[in-house]
């Protein structure tokens, strides 16, 4: 909503509805009430809300002040809970304002804007909508963008910043299986929660932009995106490894499958190929890394994308395999290497136990052994078959290949720790020069041949491989190739030459990035518009017209026990006709992952009730890019490549199977870079700036250790003994000793003490309900910022939390006052109409300052510092302008909207802050006027005090005079003179009778 806009609607009334008695308790009236739309609000919320809420409070006997009693499950008597006194009724204010912005759509931004002014759109990585509701870490980066929301609506920004759900997903369909109801009951359900509890903490999102991914009215442009794919022969079908549980007759999510077994129930998992829907994200990977450069992004976050997209130049070599009379047969194994310069030096061809190419080369006797090894390496996770320290196993296939360079015949293995997913699923091993390969080598007594030098240097029996550059020997043959004494480039340039000339090979790049797959086996997920004609198996995508493809109702949603996925059970909706020539066709039966929805979503925010375009072409081109998107940075690597690449989320997913999940950095950027190119958005990145917030980790644990006995010893002799018994000990038992903790009856017992990520299974979480019962949402919101950097991890603890609640206690009793006898407070404030001294201008423009360069900066800690300094300044002061104090009620809201709208309103204004230009600082109050001066007592230096540079001599003598440590030598003494240096020195001489007086000591 717009300044004007509200100014036309909102005409104010004062309120001074009574006290209203509650039990015992006397709750404190509204105060500074205004419009008569908003006097019906609060007496709804004063005689609903606000009671349902005592009573909540009441019958849940939750403890006022320590919020970790709320974790730890102790409770308090109802009577010791109402009994303590709240520093401001931040209890009554914030439901007041919540309501207020929401009946008068305060943050909402209309279809129609001027935008002729700047615009910002700041964003919140896509939330999904768990049953466990938030924790105290989910809003910490909720909080700084709506610091930055709020901020640059009063700098007159246009601000977009929207909420909505990544609501599709896994933990809904297996809740659905185990309970019997329903996902989309339990995802609305989770939903409304996860709002509430948004709402609650004050965030200033524009509620009327909201999206989630299971309606139709969105899911239908998520299928648009997906034909777009299709059309331009991105997307595809082909047969790739999925995780198969024989058991639940299912296909599992990676995040499913825990060391080779299903997370629920324990059951055998292995890896099974199956006909599923690609997206060819690889023709697009060097875009991917070019654009990488022109972003405002973390460098770390960069990094990341480059290693995951991980380009790579090199050769591709063919290999002729021989039959047993060492005859070439008609198959060539094609190898990948970045290393052309150490051919010569292959001794052993090694093959993804999954190659295609597999079967049709073990001999006989081989079959059993090579069959049974593939069969094991199914069950492995492609982290699990490629982790650097684990054991290299593999075995034999019984056939030999051809060295094109030298026509030796080497051995072909079977190994796990290639994979078939990656380059052409097979590799040359040069022993010699690459670990994994001189590890496998060395155990099953493989010749290992040195091919390169260090600097022409010898390389002895080192025991390791030399995998560095270097000078090439050792590799010259009758075939016309000789790389002896060049440089490991050259020769690799030379290598890849000659294989071209030959026919034997090309120069080629590749990536680690594989195209991802884009089809589950589950109900739960956007159905794919595509059908296949019974007759002839031909996948025919729907028309546009048709969407969207509604997911149809269904009672029976458990895994079928076949391949088959839990759509196939709706024959009804599976059956259907080819519209074009009648023929009976089958609708795809598989969904798409979760990610699909989630990776477009900040376009749909643009433009949400567009029913005829994914949005519309003025708008995007207003809104593009985000300016700031603010997440984990867990999720960094995935979530971003997804949205960069296509506007399709695969991010929230575990990383450990990339041939399944895909989950990487290109997820958002693919389906983005294809948007881009056939014109749905106009720049070629969607976010501007992405910042990752650190987490918050759950409060310090204090464990001590025991013996075998039961008896409590010290943590370093559990060490020592290998002992590994721990007991948790209670805060109030422990002591800081140096830079340890120990037990407070007993310090020679020293504790581990550790925190640890927010979990139920360790009983550390900590929700912000409990939090802003007891404290408020300012006080929580401030809090988490002052916590420390936000790109930095912390610790959460109650005791912070109270601190920053007492300092706005303290603001508000500054400008309301104290709280009468019975705890309510006096209507209005104690400013003062008079103008305020050079001294507090100082002090407001040094706040100004200081705040608006940290907001600006993400530095929130350091602003809430400054506003500390600024309170405590102005409690020295006996009156208190408006014009300071309205200014600084503006610095607040930010970081705390309840109160400082509150105390607005209590300031006479007509209207909210949220629209009042921010406050700008003065240059000519910031600079330093005042310089330290040094006192002398008969020459000798006694102190300083501070002056203004432009101090007379008698005043810098009665600033002398009144110093704590200078008076004892002025104050009844005789003065013979004054020597005065403006800006330099002051030197008081004494009378000589004088002069031993308070000298000495």
């Amino acid at each position: 909503m717009n300044l004007q806009n509200m100014q036309a609607r909102t005409h104010i009334q004062w309120l001074a509805p009574p006290p209203i008695r509650f039990g015992s308790v006397l709750l404190p009236p509204a105060q500074g009430v205004h419009s008569p739309k908003l006097s019906n609000t609060i007496s709804s919320i004063r005689n609903s809300s606000l009671i349902l809420r005592l009573c909540n409070r009441s019958s849940n006997l939750r403890t006022r002040g320590l919020i970790r009693s709320s974790v730890a499950g102790q409770e308090e008597s109802q009577n010791q809970q109402l009994g303590v006194r709240r520093a401001y009724p931040f209890d009554e204010i914030e439901p007041k304002w919540q309501q207020f912005w929401e009946d008068n759509s305060t943050f909402r931004m209309p279809d129609e804007i001027d935008t002729s002014k700047p615009k910002f759109y700041v964003l919140d990585m896509f939330p999904y909508p768990s049953g466990a509701g938030l924790h105290v870490g989910h809003p910490l980066g909720y909080t700084a963008t709506d610091i930055l929301a709020r901020f640059k609506r009063m700098k007159g920004y246009n601000v977009l910043h929207p909420m909505g759900w990544d609501a599709f997903g896994l933990p809904a369909e297996q809740y659905a299986i185990e309970t019997g109801t329903h996902p989309k009951i339990t995802t609305q359900k989770n939903i409304s929660r996860f709002r509430t509890q948004l709402k609650s903490l004050g965030f200033s999102y524009d509620w009327s932009r909201e999206i989630s991914t299971i309606e139709p009215e969105y899911y239908k442009w998520t299928q648009w995106i997906f034909l777009q794919l299709l059309k331009r022969g991105l997307a595809y079908q082909a047969e790739v490894p999925v995780n198969w549980c024989p058991a639940l007759g299912t296909v599992l999510a990676n995040e499913e499958v825990v060391d080779g077994v299903s997370e629920r129930g324990g059951h055998p998992v292995i890896r099974k190929p199956m006909r599923q829907w690609m997206l060819r994200i690889t023709e697009y990977a060097d875009h991917l890394l070019e654009d990488l450069d022109d972003l405002d992004w973390p460098e770390s976050v960069k990094d990341m994308q480059r290693n995951w997209i991980g380009r790579s130049e090199g050769g591709e070599m063919e290999f002729s395999v021989l039959n047993s009379e060492g005859n070439e047969r008609e198959i060539n194994i094609k190898i990948y290497t970045t290393r052309p310069d150490t051919i010569f030096g292959a001794t052993y061809l090694v093959m993804a136990p999954e190659h295609p190419l597999l079967q049709s080369l073990m001999i006989a006797e081989k079959s059993k052994s090579v069959q049974e090894y593939i069969d094991l390496a199914s069950r492995k996770s492609d982290l699990e078959r490629t982790e650097l320290q684990k054991e290299k196993t593999g075995v034999f296939s019984g056939s030999y290949a051809r060295n094109p360079v030298n026509g030796e015949a080497i051995p072909i293995w079977v190994a796990d720790y290639v994979l078939g997913s990656y380059g052409t699923g097979a590799i040359m091993a040069v022993p010699a020069h690459d670990t994994r390969d001189y590890e496998f080598a060395s155990k099953y007594d493989i010749p290992i041949r040195w091919v390169v030098t260090p600097d022409g240097g010898k390389i002895g029996d080192s025991g390791k491989a030399f995998p560095g550059e270097g000078v090439v020997i050792n590799s010259s043959s009758t075939f016309g190739l000789d790389i002896n004494g060049l440089s490991s480039k050259e020769a690799a340039s030379k290598v890849i030459e000659w294989a071209e000339k030959t026919g034997t090979g090309k120069k080629q790049v590749n990536y680690k990035l594989r195209d991802w797959l884009f089809a589950r086996q589950r109900y739960w997920g956007e159905p794919i518009p595509v059908i296949f004609l019974d007759d002839t198996s031909e996948s025919i995508p729907l028309s546009e017209t048709e969407l969207p493809l509604m997911l149809p109702e269904l009672d029976d949603f458990t895994p079928t026990g076949t391949a088959e996925p839990p759509l196939s059970k709706a024959e009804s909706w599976v059956k259907t006709n080819d519209p074009l020539s009648g023929k009976p066709a089958r609708r795809e039966t598989s969904t798409m992952p979760q990610w699909a929805g989630s990776c477009w979503y900040y376009l749909r925010f643009m433009d949400p009730k567009n029913s005829k375009e994914l949005v519309a072409k003025s708008k995007e081109k207003y809104w593009s890019p985000v300016d700031v998107y603010v997440g984990g940075a867990e999720h960094a690597v995935l979530h971003l490549l997804y949205s960069r690449a296509t506007p399709l989320d695969l991010f929230k997913h575990n990383v450990s199977n990339l041939s399944e999940g895909f989950y990487s950095p290109g997820y958002w950027v693919y389906p983005y870079k294809v948007l881009y190119d056939i014109g749905v958005v106009s720049t070629k990145e969607p976010f501007k700036c992405v910042i990752n917030q650190g987490i918050i980790l759950g409060e310090v644990q204090y464990m001590a250790c025991k013996d075998s006995n039961g008896n409590l010893i010290s943590a370093e002799s559990a060490e020592t003994m290998g002992e590994r018994n721990q007991e948790r000990i209670p805060e109030e038992n422990v002591m800081k000793s140096g830079d340890s903790f120990v037990l407070k009856d007993n310090p020679n017992i020293r504790l581990i003490a550790r925190a640890h990520k927010m979990s139920k299974s360790r009983g550390n979480v900590v929700n912000p309900d409990d939090v802003v019962s007891e404290y408020g949402a300012d006080s929580l919101r401030l809090y988490e910022m002052f916590m420390g950097p936000l790109r930095d991890s912390k610790t959460w603890n109650t005791s912070g939390i109270e601190g920053v609640h007492r300092f706005l206690g303290r603001t508000w009793r500054l400008i309301v006052g104290s709280p009468l006898p019975d705890g309510t407070f006096q209507d209005g404030t104690l400013v003062t109409e008079e103008e305020p001294t050079q001294e507090q201008l100082r002090s407001l423009h040094k706040c100004i300052a200081k705040v608006t360069e940290e907001i600006e900066g993400i530095r929130f800690n350091t602003g809430i510092s400054a506003m500390m300094e600024f309170i405590n300044v102005a409690y020295k002061w006996d009156k208190h302008p408006r014009l300071v104090i309205e200014a600084f009620v503006l610095l607040l809201s930010p970081y705390a909207p309840h109160m400082a709208e509150e105390l607005w309103f209590r300031l006479g204004h007509t209207q909210s802050l949220a629209y009042e230009p921010f406050p700008k600082a003065d240059p000519s109050f910031l600079k330093e006027t005042t310089i330290v001066l040094p006192v002398q007592i008969n020459g000798k230096t006694r102190g300083t005090i501070h002056v203004e540079e432009k101090c007379s001599e008698e005043d810098a003598f009665q600033l002398a005079s009144q110093d704590e440590k200078l008076s004892k030598y002025l104050n009844g003494k005789s003065i013979k003179k004054r020597i005065f240096v403006p800006g330099k020195i002051l030197n008081v001489i004494l009378d000589r009778e004088n002069a031993k007086v308070g000298f000495r000591g």
